[in-house]
């Protein structure tokens, strides 16, 4: 009996402490925000507020109220998870090699060693665990609107051939830094529901035409993918941005307030944040082929790395066909079918490891095996030349200057069409 009563009596103290320690572990770290299958905690948004004011801080920059941090921050988060839980159906996994290989040319990028890199970013506060995992789902979120967006750009030839005329005929170098606020419009919106949002675009604009900060203004009220990073753009040409931004900001003057303009996303007040002129530089161009092989479950790091040597010396002893090794292994879509051939290009838009490794090629040259965001690469230098003015080098850059504006346009549509068909509910705030 004493014994039946001492159980019970452990059991309830056991309850009791097990409740005590699931209401601490809520009250510390509780759900904020359910968004289809997953959860936002409320530690997470805390971190990406606190992150926002230490960068605030640093730049001695005004912030909006907490509540408008709280919003844009949930909203940031929101698209996140929607993002991640996309690429855990599409089996994109970022391995830790490839995270290695992302943080080794971000630390070169600031003339650090990784190691230096850490101590850097520690002494400003942030914790390194957390900008490792966080630059993970970076990288994993960049694939996902690589694969989703990229399938929805279409390019016409007479597109092409219009901008190579339009080029061709400028005389302007101007690029623009652009400062951009959206204000959402839901596709179903009602008439009444758009002047609403018409109204609230027209409030931001008299705001900052009265001197209202614009980097605060767009943290505490745009719905732009930018909006935490204060709407800033960055410098583009005008035939770079949207074709709406373009038309009403090209002659603008610095510090120049455009808007509302409306598209289909919702209502746009851009302000021109600098204008400069780009330089003329004459241009050193690389013409190059490589394989691609992606690490997988199937497919490990150690495994796609040692093929690569295997095909490169067999290359090299004259018992394989470096386009046909191309052409039946590289998981590259846009070059495996041309044997692995990438054309001439200026070797700037290529990822950083990619760069510095054909910047270390000679002509005819191998690489050995190097690991990008993308996968495993081995990369041959074919031929170098100065920058031409040939008809089809105006034509690839004018499908670059083409893709450019498209990708950005057709980004925000996508990101706003998986945001309203996600199930999003706020718990807390």
């Amino acid at each position: 009996m004493f014994k039946n009563t001492l159980i019970s009596a452990v059991v309830a103290l056991t309850s009791l402490v097990s409740l005590a320690t699931n209401a601490e572990i809520k009250r510390i770290d509780n759900v904020a925000v359910v968004v289809n299958d997953n959860v936002i905690l409320e530690g997470e948004i805390k971190a990406i507020i606190n992150d926002v004011r230490a960068k605030a801080a640093l730049a001695n920059q005004s912030l909006p109220s907490d509540k408008a941090l709280r919003a844009q921050a949930i909203d940031k988060l929101v698209l996140s998870s929607i993002q991640l839980q996309m690429a855990d159906r599409m089996g994109i996994q970022i391995s830790d090699a490839h995270l290695d290989s992302v943080l080794q040319s971000i630390a070169e990028r600031n003339n650090a060693s990784v190691d230096e890199y850490r101590k850097g970013l520690e002494s400003q506060g942030q914790n390194f665990e957390r900008y490792r995992e966080q630059l993970r789902e970076d990288i994993a979120i960049n694939e996902v609107v690589r694969a989703n967006v990229r399938r929805r750009v279409n390019i016409s030839e007479q597109e092409v051939v219009s901008l190579v005329k339009v080029i061709e005929q400028q005389t302007s170098k101007e690029e623009y830094q652009i400062g951009h606020i959206l204000i959402a419009v839901d596709s179903g919106a009602t008439q009444t529901e758009i002047q609403t949002r018409r109204d609230v675009a027209n409030k931001v604009l008299d705001l900052l035409n009265d001197g209202g900060d614009f980097k605060q203004v767009a943290i505490a009220s745009s719905s732009g993918a930018k909006a935490l990073e204060g709407g800033d753009w960055g410098y583009m040409s005008i035939n770079e941005m949207p074709s709406l931004f373009s038309e009403n900001v090209k002659g603008q003057p610095k510090d120049s307030l455009v808007g509302p303009l409306r598209s289909g996303a919702g209502f746009h007040v851009i302000k021109v944040l600098d204008v400069r002129g780009r330089e003329t530089v004459e241009v050193k161009e690389v013409k190059a082929r490589h394989i691609l092989l992606e690490p997988s479950i199937i497919l490990s790091e150690e495994k796609a790395k040692s093929m690569l040597s295997g095909f490169v010396k067999d290359v090299k002893a004259g018992e394989a066909d470096f386009a046909e090794l191309a052409k039946a292994h590289s998981e590259d879509p846009g070059s495996a079918l041309k044997g692995g051939e990438l054309g001439w290009a200026n070797p700037d838009i290529y990822a950083p490891k990619f760069k510095e490794m054909l910047a270390q090629l000679d002509v005819g040259e191998y690489s050995s095996p190097f690991r990008t965001q993308f996968g495993w690469h081995v990369v041959q230098l074919t031929e170098v030349r100065k920058a031409d003015t040939t008809e089809q080098s105006k034509k690839d850059r004018a499908y670059q200057i083409i893709f450019k504006r498209k990708f950005n346009e057709e980004q925000e549509s996508w990101l706003r069409e998986i945001r309203e068909q996600a199930y999003i509910e706020v718990v807390t705030g």
